[in-house]
């Protein structure tokens, strides 16, 4: 690398690195520019406070309701074929159909082979259907990645500033709020399933819902007040047909949830609506009546509203449900945790006092053993450190304890780099060599060395990043910035600085 570009690459790292720590350096006695201060430093839960919620997302009793539709699909087909078995069952994890007359066998058979995935198991006059387990292992992974993006954007829709959301394990997602004092809004948007449809009021079997009864091809829905309704269960318009939803009044100034189908939602609405005209039809939100008003017209616009006994808060907590998409399984909290900020600022004395105190004994150390050359050391050990925070910031990484505590560590690691390069340095001049050789020979021969030592701290972080979840990645993040701006100022702005100070110097010798 030519002397120029050294020269230009040390000024963009500099500059560089002073740009994106002065905000944090300077908040707290300038007034800085709104555009100068965004350029901060992410805090984790355990440095901020906030809240920390671990989901366990359902997946059977997804698995469970997606055999429910097959086994009502399957009920439709055969009565469009005019095939009559004795009895079809919904079992654990399987649907059960005993037949009527064997001589039926080949045509079931022929009307289930038109459903992907299921798998047929003929057991003399029963026949069993369950999905394949490649199809569940599968259908859970989706399950998994759907839940954790609609979790998303339920938070999101609440304004929640830089909240941490992934994956744990096979069936759990891990929620970290930072700043976030009381969750408890969060935990009863994140209880809901939200699934909405709409279903007609089965009005004959209304008259005997008081008695404990099996009702073929409806069920019995109750609405917040325990008032029960016979619901049909062929959904005539889902929720998922909805593409958007708003809280808003009424004409009597009633809090109301407005909603807006798409094409075929509106479709199907219209066509629920026009044929129905004068009967019941019921809003169904997760297995609960919201209402069930009578259809008095043809809506063909597909656009409707929601009426309840709905407070401002719940009309625009619903709205926020609707509009981030129903979870394809109910979750549930397996863990809350709550950090206080007071807590929170005592790790951030704490974690940074101990990042500073590491890096004043480096300091020190290099300055009483390598004399005025552990100046230059010290100036790019302050460079790299500012790097490495840009870089922080500018990836928006969240800094946890453990990234302080990678950052500790860093800095150690971040000044045996140079110390490498002055032993080698040293080597060579007492081998007799000028000083211009020896500065190009320690640089050259201790650059494997560097590289090696440092690309298997960055392999182990690596692995940590991908092999762990949120403290651990927070360690791993700062501790693999720290090996890549190690190697790069160690190679670029500590060589042009020994270059500038040392090479075109001939008066100035070198003091080990």
């Amino acid at each position: 690398m030519k002397g120029n570009t050294k020269k230009i690459l040390t000024f963009i790292i500099i500059v560089f690195g002073i740009y994106f720590t002065m905000p944090i350096m300077l908040k707290n006695y300038l007034n800085l520019p709104s555009w100068f201060e965004k350029n901060q430093i992410r805090l984790g839960l355990d440095l901020r406070g906030g809240s920390q919620l671990l989901l366990q997302v359902e997946t059977q009793e997804a698995i469970n309701e997606k055999l429910q539709n097959l086994s009502e699909d399957i009920r439709v087909a055969f009565e469009e074929k005019k095939i009559a078995v004795n009895n079809l069952t919904l079992l654990n994890n399987f649907i059960k159909i005993e037949l009527s007359n064997k001589a039926l066998s080949k045509d079931i058979t022929d009307v289930i082979a038109g459903f992907k995935d299921v798998n047929i198991a003929i057991k003399g006059d029963i026949i069993e259907l369950f999905y394949s387990s490649s199809f569940i292992e599968g259908f859970k992974r989706t399950l998994l990645q759907q839940s954790l993006e609609i979790i998303r954007k339920r938070i999101d829709e609440v304004g929640t500033n830089e909240p941490i959301i992934q994956i744990q394990g096979k069936d759990r997602v891990l929620i970290q709020l930072p700043g976030l004092k009381d969750p408890e809004r969060i935990k009863l948007l994140l209880g809901k399933t939200a699934k909405m449809n709409f279903r007609l009021v089965d009005e004959k079997a209304m008259q005997s819902v008081g008695e404990k009864k099996y009702f073929v091809g409806a069920e019995v829905l109750e609405d917040e007040n325990g008032f029960k309704f016979v619901v049909r269960k062929r959904i005539g318009v889902s929720g998922d047909n909805l593409v958007d939803a708003s809280a808003s009044v009424d004409q009597f100034n009633q809090p109301v949830v407005s909603i807006r189908f798409d094409s075929l939602g509106s479709r199907k609405f219209a066509d629920l609506t026009r044929k129905n005209v004068g009967k019941r039809f019921a809003i169904i939100l997760d297995d609960s009546v919201i209402s069930a008003p009578v259809i008095r017209e043809s809506i063909p616009t597909g656009n409707a509203q929601i009426s309840g006994n709905f407070t401002f808060d719940t009309a625009n907590d619903l709205a926020i449900l609707l509009r981030a998409g129903s979870l394809p399984a109910p979750i549930s909290i397996v863990e809350e945790r709550s950090v206080g900020p007071s807590l929170g600022d005592d790790s951030i004395k704490a974690g940074s006092l101990s990042v500073m105190i590491a890096f004043s004994l480096v300091l020190i150390y290099m300055l009483l053993i390598y004399g005025k050359i552990g100046l230059i050391a010290n100036f790019v050990l302050i460079v790299n450190f500012m790097f490495i925070i840009s870089w922080l910031i500018i990836i928006q990484a969240t800094l946890t304890l453990p990234g302080l505590a990678g950052l500790a560590l860093t800095v150690g690691m971040a000044v045996d780099s140079n110390v490498l390069v002055f032993e080698r340095i040293k080597e060579e001049r007492k081998l007799g060599r000028s000083k211009i050789s020896s500065i190009n020979l320690g640089f050259d021969q201790a650059l494997r060395a560097i590289i090696d030592a440092n690309i298997t701290t960055l392999i182990a972080a690596v692995i940590l990043f991908f092999m762990g979840s949120g403290p651990i990645r927070g360690f791993s993040v700062t501790l693999g910035i720290g090996v890549l701006s190690t190697i790069i100022c160690t190679m670029v702005v500590s060589r042009f600085l020994i270059d500038y100070f040392y090479s075109s110097n001939k008066i100035r010798e070198l003091n080990f």
